[in-house]
């Protein structure tokens, strides 16, 4: 069965970027700090990484996120999604106007105008099919920002919530819950590793 999971770093106080963010600083001050788990030699870590990213069939990202990527500093083979861990599942991105380029062409590249809820459709649909070709199942990733994964948990289109609960203050930045309505969560699963705390729940 293809899961809708939204995954995503998080500071102490609910951040999941830095403040001051822009097109040079796109995590913000002090965002990167969020991901060094990501990039860390710890073996749970590792093990993490490793077996969330492939169970991924296919992602969905919001526009801002895009941008970051696929900007001159954003993904190359080495820090892709999931870089060596995984292929490249299918990525279906939100946004208002597609792009008139993409830097990153040996993608696979979906752009949803309407809506975050039809952006998960397709992803759904992509995953199917990838779950089908690899004869095992796999899941549609929401891997942020933070406004695409509220709306998602709004509309309810989430079966997981993974947070990865880095040791820092931020300050301030983009907030994961901002005014977010009462969410009723089941803990399935915390793993503390020497980077992060990492937890999962079913969202009800």
């Amino acid at each position: 069965m293809t899961r809708i999971i939204a995954d995503i770093s998080v500071s102490l106080d609910g951040f999941v970027t830095g403040p001051d963010l822009g097109a040079d600083n796109g995590l913000g001050t002090g965002g990167e700090a969020l991901h060094t788990w990501a990039f860390s030699d710890d073996p749970e870590d590792r093990r993490l990484l490793r077996e969330g990213t492939a169970r991924s069939g296919a992602v969905v990202l919001g526009r801002r996120l895009f941008d970051i990527v696929d900007g001159p500093g954003g993904w190359d083979d080495t820090t892709g999604y999931g870089a060596s861990e995984v292929g490249k599942p299918s990525s279906v991105v939100v946004t208002g106007t597609p792009p008139e380029a993409v830097r990153l062409t040996d993608l696979d590249w979906t752009f949803v105008t309407t809506g975050v809820a039809d952006a998960v459709a397709v992803a759904r649909e992509r995953a199917e099919a990838a779950s089908a070709a690899a004869g095992r199942d796999l899941d549609v990733v929401l891997m942020g920002g933070g406004a695409l994964i509220g709306s998602a948990l709004d509309a309810g289109l989430v079966d997981i919530l993974a947070l990865h609960l880095a040791p820092v203050v931020l300050g301030g930045g983009t907030p994961l819950f901002p005014g977010r309505a009462p969410q009723a969560l089941v803990q399935r699963s915390v793993t503390p590793t020497s980077t992060a705390t990492h937890l999962t729940y079913d969202v009800l």
